[in-house]
């Protein structure tokens, strides 16, 4: 069997290798919303294990940096606006500090390359579909959590829509990003029998024909697996309406326009009494709770009552005990509760590392908000009858997170706002996100967002209910409350991440094998 080195027919990586791996990682984010072009995704990893092939380790991880830059600086480049517009540091400076971003979250690719790479040894195939694969999920994971975690753009959500998403209830979003890596690895192999084949004889092309067979079977049993139901109704459905206030972020805390933010979602909410439940977006009261409770929430709690109405409202919440800080959401109606945000996120709410980025931040003048994390036990609020699983913002990014409300919630809220960047792809992969969670849990999910893009999604990720970005909207639907847990509610992340390091000791133990055999 010829080594899998010729898929490239030079011993070392092409002179324009680099360019290659950032320009396909560049074309993978059209993978994702709103784009959508889910098979660009298998195509470009194609052509970075391919590249990969032919290399040392250290020039692995040097092509797979180069990945990461070219994937992470298209994909997450509306960073900048917020940075800019918000942050009140001028456009050089956002611009370099998302350079700077870019370039470390790259490093992961650079590591899934290096450690691929280094595994794999001889680049026999069975190295190939069990490491890389393996690895390339691994190291997503490890991206989710490291440093708080940054699991933005992993390529299993490029798959909604696609045959593979029936993976996600059973795996999670790494799952479904190791059967993309997986379809890659096969794809590479195909090239490379097809490649060192010395002709088109019958006998060249049964190797790639069973490589075509081992794909359509992986698409195939994914695509069943998703007509499957995990979940089923808990009880009869419930009428919610959301509320999209459509305020510009460089108003929202204006004094002058606290009046009128809450005119617009007053008279929006009286207008919706007959729902069940009707929810505002992340801090779309601009004002403490205690500053608000007297003359605002009590009064409108008592009409929620007269209605037999439940209200969900985002609002920052101050510690009554200390000078502590919560991004919360409060209910209002058949009781009063509240679910503090537990995941901030790093520079944007807290800042990490305050003993030693403090002097920084003070002398570059960049305006730092100072929340504090709310109780990991509280996921859950009781709204319109059923328990509820709560989120806000970048949380629905953590599936392993989301789960946490399982069993007991029987649907799912995320409140947030995308305002803070602008008309750029954010708000339309933040929305693929919240997708992604809706069908692992086997959920409906409630997005409830300040300038869009709000949604009702429902339990197979499919979306039932959209508004436009950048308009003032009411988005009312019917939903179902459910009951059951996915496979991947019951297991989390560990199933997943446990199977990967099986398939990682599996590589190496044949591999060792095949050295000690000559």
């Amino acid at each position: 069997m010829s080594k899998l080195g010729t898929i490239l027919p030079l011993p070392q990586p092409l002179p324009f290798s680099k360019t290659l791996a950032f320009c396909s990682g560049a074309v993978a984010v059209l993978a994702f919303a709103p784009f959508s072009l889910s098979w660009v995704a298998p195509l470009s990893l194609t052509l970075l294990f391919g590249l990969w092939q032919s290399t040392t380790p250290s020039q692995a991880f040097k092509l797979g940096w180069w990945f990461g830059l070219g994937f992470m600086g298209f994909g997450v480049s509306w960073l900048y606006i917020s940075i800019d517009q918000f942050g009140g540091i001028g456009l050089p400076l956002a611009i370099i500090i998302t350079l700077l971003f870019v370039a470390t979250i790259a490093l992961f690719f650079g590591m899934a390359g290096g450690l691929g790479r280094w595994l794999c040894g001889s680049s026999k195939t069975t190295n190939l579909l069990l490491t890389l694969p393996a690895v390339w999920a691994l190291t997503e994971w490890v991206r989710g959590w490291f440093l708080t975690g940054f699991p933005w753009l992993s390529m299993g959500y490029s798959q909604l829509d696609s045959p593979l998403q029936g993976a996600a209830p059973i795996a999670g979003i790494f799952g479904v990003s190791w059967l993309v890596a997986l379809t890659a690895a096969l794809m590479t192999l195909i090239c490379s029998q097809l490649i060192s084949a010395p002709a088109l004889r019958p006998k060249a092309i049964v190797k790639p024909l069973l490589g075509v067979g081992a794909i359509a079977m992986i698409w195939l049993a994914a695509h069943l697996l998703d007509k499957h139901h995990w979940t089923s109704p808990a009880g009869d459905p419930i009428k919610v309406t959301l509320i999209q206030g459509n305020i510009p972020q460089e108003l929202k805390w204006e004094p002058s326009q606290f009046g009128s933010t809450m005119r617009l979602y007053t008279d929006l909410t009286r207008a919706n009494w007959e729902s069940d439940l009707i929810i505002w977006p992340e801090t779309a009261i601009p004002a403490f709770y205690h500053r608000v409770k007297d003359d605002l929430l009590d009064p409108l709690e008592a009409e929620a009552q007269s209605h037999n109405t439940d209200l969900l409202v985002g609002i920052a919440l101050q510690g009554s005990e200390d000078k502590s800080y919560f991004n919360a959401m409060v209910s209002l109606g058949k009781e009063r509760d509240s679910y503090r945000k537990r995941h901030l996120v790093p520079f944007g709410e807290f800042l990490p590392l305050k003993w030693l980025l403090s002097p920084l931040i003070d002398f570059l003048h960049i305006p730092m908000s100072d929340f504090s994390a709310g109780d990991d036990s509280k996921t859950v609020l009781n709204l319109a009858g059923y328990p509820a699983g709560i989120s806000i913002c970048y949380e629905d990014a953590f599936g392993e997170e989301i789960i946490q409300a399982l069993p007991e919630a029987a649907f799912l809220v995320n409140a947030s706002n995308d305002a803070w960047f602008g008309d750029s792809l954010a708000p339309h992969q933040h929305l693929e996100i919240a997708r992604m969670r809706a069908l692992e849990s086997g959920r409906y999910l409630l997005r409830a967002t300040n300038t869009g893009i709000s949604a009702i999604i429902g339990p197979k990720g499919e979306i039932q209910g959209l508004s436009a970005a950048f308009e003032k909207a009411v988005l009312t639907r019917e939903i179902t409350p459910m009951q059951g847990m996915t496979p991947y509610a019951s297991i989390g992340n560990w199933g997943i991440v446990s199977a990967m390091l099986i398939l990682l000791l599996v590589s190496l133990f044949v591999s060792r094998s095949r050295q000690a055999g000559g």
